[in-house]
């Protein structure tokens, strides 16, 4: 009565199983060093690395604009914050000037 039924699968081909391949001998020589475009200037992370295997340029574009509108919408709530403390300090003084002179 409560088992889900789900469609049958339409453009989803199952990945076929392939056999594991046998493990690499371990090599004495030192890694050598992969270069990079800005020569080490840009420090890697793992969210570049994710917006890089997910799209390359146009992922660390959109990590990038995923920043900038978090950075805009922090500034707006700041601003906004700051614009009602004035029009409450305001009010405050007003309703203070009121009662001082009754």
């Amino acid at each position: 009565m409560f088992k889900p039924q789900y469609p049958r699968p339409d453009t989803y081909t199952p990945a076929t199983i392939r056999p594991t391949p046998a493990p690499v001998k371990p090599s004495t020589a030192a890694p050598a060093k992969t270069p990079t475009a800005f020569g080490g200037l840009v420090q890697s992370s793992p969210g570049i690395a994710l917006a890089l295997a997910a799209g390359g340029v146009a992922g660390v574009l959109a990590l990038a604009s995923v920043a900038v509108s978090l950075l805009l919408a922090v500034a707006v709530t700041a601003v906004a914050l700051s614009v009602s403390s004035v029009v409450l300090l305001f009010l405050v003084r007003a309703l203070r000037q009121e009662f001082k002179s009754r």
